[in-house]
């Protein structure tokens, strides 16, 4: 399934180039979308929606490292009639076998070509991805300890009371903050918070330098990859397009003939092969049909008037941190399910809204009454602030 956007010679459009680069965003965009309609019927597929990253990661891997083993280019490039060709500047031209107008002779990709080509194209975004993760998660956090300061010690960062005998010993929580993994990570983020700003606006800038050095015919190399690898993207040729599936054919034939065994394991085998490369077939023309359903879809129920006039959504601000733990109230109990009071598993839990502790509803509502006020952060209640808990967490 191709798409020829246009022009004239080898070198393709800058559009031809940006419709391709585009493309595996898309893609995303209209797997993310499919897979959470799904979720909405199966919630086995919010699995799939946790590590979305890993998934199209890996589904990316799979295309194209079949479209650059079969096709010599990208899963997106293959689909609009583009090859990759390895770039020899310095050429003899007794040697030449195809050798473009300005000299520069193209060849077909090596091996670490290929290899490179797979970084660039599904490796290096994966990371990126993950850390822009890392840095919106790490904004969220300095925006949060903005609005309402980071030294408000909660329930996860108090200390917790263990009884041993007659005594009441303070012991450290096990929890996320003092593990050393989790002060690495945290370090880490920070770090990545601080310099992601910067590798992101110089990995654009060098982007839109290329592109627009190559829309303006100064450079052979759409993006700084490309010249890393020493590949230029041209246009197949008409018999190129025509030897693809041949070729194919050629590769998937002596795949069979090095199979090795009884005859009964090589006919297994060749099955099996056969239904891999009929589902690749199959994945490629259903992904780009996905791509132009959703782009379809998105189109039909969100036109550009609406766009411009849908008021602007702001996110919704972040939850008020935990209450601060008072130092002359009861001490926590290890073990969240033991009401604080009576230090018994809790019956009838009942949380206090003023402050979000659960106790026993007899044990807060007689405390209450006498004091007036929560046992945990000694924060002023009355009886009209205990609330039955019909689910207990």
């Amino acid at each position: 399934m191709l798409f020829q956007v246009g022009g004239q010679g080898t070198r393709p459009t800058f559009f031809e180039m940006a419709a391709a680069q585009q493309l595996p965003a898309s893609l995303r965009a209209a797997l993310t979308y499919s897979i959470g309609v799904l979720a909405l019927r199966r919630p086995f597929f919010h699995k799939v929606l946790d590590y979305e990253d890993e998934f199209f990661s890996l589904l990316m891997l799979v295309l194209e490292t079949h479209s650059l083993r079969t096709t010599d280019a990208s899963f997106s490039e293959s689909l609009y009639g583009l090859r990759r060709r390895a770039v020899n500047v310095q050429v003899k031209k007794e040697d030449a076998r195809s050798v473009s107008g300005d000299g520069i002779q193209h060849r077909g990709l090596e091996k670490h070509q290929k290899v490179l080509s797979v970084a660039f194209l599904v490796v290096l975004p994966y990371f990126k991805s993950k850390l822009h993760s890392i840095y919106n998660k790490e904004r969220e956090v300095r925006l949060q300890a903005s609005l309402w300061g980071d030294d408000n010690e909660g329930f996860n960062d108090a200390e917790i009371y263990e009884v041993r005998g007659d005594n009441v010993v303070p012991t450290r929580t096990l929890g996320v903050e003092t593990s050393v993994r989790a002060r690495v990570m945290k370090k880490f983020q920070k770090i990545v918070g601080s310099c992601y700003p910067w590798l992101h606006a110089s990995s654009e800038g060098l982007s839109f330098a290329y592109q627009l050095l190559y829309l303006l015919d100064a450079t052979g190399f759409y993006s700084l990859g490309l010249q890393v690898i020493g590949v230029h993207v041209c246009r197949a040729t008409g018999q190129e397009l025509m030897d693809t599936s041949s070729r194919i054919s050629k590769i998937r034939s002596h795949e069979r003939e090095r199979l090795r065994g009884p005859p009964w394991l090589k006919a297994i085998q060749g099955g099996l092969l056969t239904c891999l490369y009929t589902m690749l077939d199959y994945a490629q023309t259903g992904l780009i049909a996905a791509v132009f359903f959703f782009k379809m879809m998105e189109w039909w129920y969100q036109s550009a008037e609406e766009r411009m006039s849908a008021p602007t959504v702001y996110p919704p601000p972040p939850p008020p941190p935990p209450p601060k733990v008072a130092k002359e109230g009861i001490p926590l109990p290890p073990n969240r399910t033991i009401c604080p009071l009576c230090s018994d598993k809790r019956a009838n839990p009942s949380v206090v809204t003023v402050s979000g502790f659960v106790f026993c509803y007899t044990c807060i509502f007689k405390y209450i009454s006498q004091y007036k006020r929560c046992p945990i952060t000694l924060m002023p209640a009355n009886v009209d602030h205990v609330r039955r808990l019909f689910h207990d967490m």
